[in-house]
């Protein structure tokens, strides 16, 4: 049989807990015979206080800061390029870029009609025409900070517009020519003339802004559409 066990509750005694006050001070009272509280509440304030400083003096380091910074940025920007140097600079960046794109599509147009016999000094003698001609007229049509005007005595807000129109005619006269060689002349005015065209329009629709490069790109496509022309 198995054995009972006994509730070990049952030797507990149940009684009442003891609900009289303390008989001894409580810690809240001897707090506040001694001002703890005041005394709390005034190191509170000072560390506040300490803290605002502090905060008002890293402003006024900060200030002090930027203002060396300023300085020191005035004095690079006077110690640095004229801004004609920076437009020299600038150009003959453009300029390398456009003529080594030349001398690309010249081997380019070559290989294709002409493999066997790519002439390397006529294709030298063309790139350094390139860098003349791509020099001066990035010099004189792109625009930079130091010349922001083209047409002298227009106001400087329509200078801009100027521009457009330029690049944006150039564009669309060098695609839609560039398109009717190709389909219409013979292989030796393609090669004479497709490098530099090509260049032209490229650098042209850089120049443009997005909304105009993208309406001279349709009108050449247009032209191509209507003309029934191939892209060869």
């Amino acid at each position: 049989m198995a054995r009972q066990r006994k509730d070990p509750t049952t030797k507990i005694r149940l009684r009442q807990p003891d609900r009289s006050g303390p008989t001894e001070k409580t810690l809240l009272e001897i707090a506040q015979e001694r001002n703890l509280f005041a005394e709390a509440q005034k190191r509170q304030d000072a560390l506040r206080k300490n803290a605002r400083k502090s905060e008002t003096d890293d402003d006024d380091s900060s200030d002090e800061g930027d203002d060396e910074e300023e300085e020191d940025g005035e004095e690079d920007k006077e110690e640095g390029l004229s801004p004609t140097a920076e437009r020299v600079l600038e150009t003959m960046l453009w300029t390398l870029s456009l003529s080594m794109l030349h001398f690309t599509l010249d081997v380019l147009v070559q290989h294709q009609y002409s493999a066997d016999w790519i002439v390397w000094p006529k294709v030298w003698e063309r790139f350094f025409q390139a860098v003349l001609v791509f020099g001066l007229l990035v010099y004189t049509l792109h625009p930079h900070t130091s010349k922001p005007t083209l047409v002298p005595g227009l106001p400087l807000r329509f200078q801009s517009a100027v521009r457009q129109s330029i690049f944006f005619a150039c564009s669309v006269c060098a695609g839609c020519y560039m398109i009717y060689i190709t389909n219409m002349f013979g292989y030796l005015a393609v090669m004479k003339q497709a490098p530099s065209l090509g260049c032209l329009w490229v650098w042209s629709v850089i120049e443009l802004e997005l909304p105009w490069a993208v309406l001279s790109l349709a009108g050449a496509g247009g032209f191509l559409w209507l003309n029934g022309y191939d892209i060869k």
